[in-house]
């Protein structure tokens, strides 16, 4: 049997149970830890306190074969040296591959945009010399998912979308960019309406694969509970609206 755990701030990293369940059989516990949201305006010592509590409480709670950190700015901001640790990281190299102008864009948090860590991820990925990374503050757009707003106010979506990237794609010519974010691949269907031409990168499958890799034995069937460390009624409201019927548990 397979027992993992994929935790967020939100319900933004249910975009990687799919992908997961596709490639293994598991039983998938899901922690939506909105008493901390948004781990992207969270300084660097404020999210390593957090997460550090939080993997010792999962661990401890349900000894799960493999932890997934379904959030791309602890993935990248934190030191973890836990050995059952899967994360969420920008797929650049796979999008140098991809893009024709060269010309990438890094959509993520705040705290991402603004760490030091990702430049050091980023000069570590060792791109070809006519990449050209242009980062994006996408907080406004994680906002967007986080209050499920992509579901009732798409018009206000649109808006802030062009609002947030479109100088920035048209000034650097971007043709390719990466979700680094788990919030944001629920806004994929209104930014490739926006810019019909750019190829946008979702980090679920990069995930998948790796808990595939890791994970040995596969459960019967794929199960998935789902806990939030605060307002479990709220959280249930806003998965009946994205058409998901699933109960939520408090855990704190």
């Amino acid at each position: 049997m397979a027992k993992i755990v994929v935790f967020d701030s939100g319900f933004g990293s249910l975009s990687v149970i799919q992908p997961i369940q596709k490639a293994i059989k598991s039983n998938i516990i899901y922690f939506a830890d909105q008493k901390n949201f948004p781990y992207g305006k969270k300084s660097k010592y404020e999210l390593t306190k957090i997460i550090t509590k939080t993997l010792n409480f999962l661990n401890k709670k349900f000894q799960p074969d493999l932890i997934v950190i379904g959030s791309n700015t602890p993935s990248l901001l934190v030191e973890i040296r836990k050995k059952n640790i899967v994360k969420v990281l920008p797929p650049i190299k796979k999008a140098a591959k991809i893009s024709m102008t060269g010309n990438i864009a890094v959509l993520a948090t705040r705290s991402t945009i603004r760490s030091k860590k990702l430049s050091e991820y980023l000069r570590k990925s060792r791109l070809p010399k006519h990449v050209r990374i242009k980062k994006v503050d996408a907080s406004l757009l994680v906002d967007l998912v986080e209050h499920t707003k992509f579901i009732s106010k798409q018009k206000l979506c649109e808006r802030v979308i062009r609002q947030v990237l479109l100088d920035t794609f048209s000034k650097f010519n971007v043709d390719v960019a990466t979700l680094s974010s788990t919030h944001l691949p629920f806004l994929l269907p209104l930014l490739k309406k926006q810019f019909p031409m750019v190829t946008f990168l979702d980090p679920a499958q990069d995930v998948a694969e790796k808990v595939r890799r890791v994970i040995k034995k596969q459960s019967k069937n794929n199960t998935l509970k789902i806990f939030t460390s605060s307002n479990p009624k709220r959280f249930e409201n806003n998965l009946l609206r994205m058409g998901i019927k699933k109960s939520v548990s408090l855990l704190v």
